[in-house]
């Protein structure tokens, strides 16, 4: 990449390690923290043993947002041999650690942070628009960022979980709602909307929440941008494979990838829930 600019993220983005570090991607692994003992994610423990630890514990994983002094520790390492620092990460809604960097960030003259707004896959999508554009090599690091935040109220993050066991768990849910949804059989879909998680349609079926994501991107497929798309899940195989089989009958296979939710994120929504991200050209009048 663009010795120019250097993009610092977290565990929480959701994109391959092996594809990051290729692209000299910089990432800060969160700690969870379960049974007595912390682990970095995507390091020390991956998803599946994570929710086996869950299974194992009775209660979720603790996300400990990290320290501005350790953010700080970090720009450090590259404020001098770049010219410029981006760093994206978990949206200011879901964790305190946005604060962090910007408490960090606030000590250094060339460092960008970006407030995602968003979380796993939706984060990604992000990245993924933040590397095109150091590689291209035509933007400072201040016009990514604004591009970027232009970009952030564009992106469509959904996914639909399997079981309420999980936000139960974690407090996101009340035990008659659990009761009341596994007896219906609902399967909820969740939006990430203005930087908050909220429930948005609530279909009776697996596949009818599948079918229903599907419906709400083919419906705008004259205004999805095309450099990807992106089925993300923890631990939905044959979902992942009938979603990516549905939407290539719609976009090209080259830009629709697939994704693993790490435990920062899928750990509290459960191993079969599965999402479908992608990122609008523009706001329509029914979208705004």
């Amino acid at each position: 990449m663009d010795k120019r600019i250097k993009l610092i993220v977290d565990s929480s983005v959701d994109l391959p390690q092996e594809f990051l570090r290729e692209k000299d991607v910089h990432i800060m692994h969160f700690r969870v923290s379960i049974g007595g003992k912390s682990y970095r994610d995507g390091v020390d423990i991956d998803t599946i043993g994570l929710f086996g630890l869950i299974d194992e514990n009775k209660q979720l994983p603790k996300t400990s947002a990290m320290s501005p002094f350790e953010i700080e520790e970090c720009f450090n390492m590259y404020a001098k041999e770049y010219e410029s620092i981006i760093y994206i990460g978990l949206g200011s809604g879901f964790s305190s650690n946005h604060q962090s960097v910007l408490i960090a960030a606030s000590n250094f003259d060339n460092v960008y942070p970006i407030d995602s707004m968003n979380l796993s896959g939706g984060t990604g999508l992000l990245v993924l628009k933040i590397i095109k554009f150091i590689e291209e090599g035509k933007m400072s690091a201040l016009e990514i960022k604004e591009e970027i935040e232009r970009i952030v109220p564009l992106v469509r993050c959904q996914f639909c979980v399997d079981t309420l066991k999980y936000l139960h768990m974690g407090g996101r849910c009340k035990s008659t709602t659990k009761y009341i949804a596994s007896a219906l059989h609902i399967k909820p879909i969740i939006a990430v909307r203005d930087g908050k998680m909220e429930i948005t349609k609530k279909p009776m079926g697996y596949k009818k929440a599948l079918d229903i994501m599907l419906s709400d991107i083919i419906d705008q497929k004259d205004n999805v941008d095309l450099d990807h798309i992106l089925v993300t899940h923890p631990w939905a195989d044959s979902d992942a494979v009938y979603l990516k089989r549905e939407l290539s009958k719609y976009f090209d296979k080259s830009i629709i990838m697939e994704t693993r939710a790490g435990g920062t994120v899928a750990t509290h929504c459960g191993p079969r829930t599965i999402g479908v991200l992608y990122i609008l050209k523009e706001l329509k009048e029914k979208e705004v």
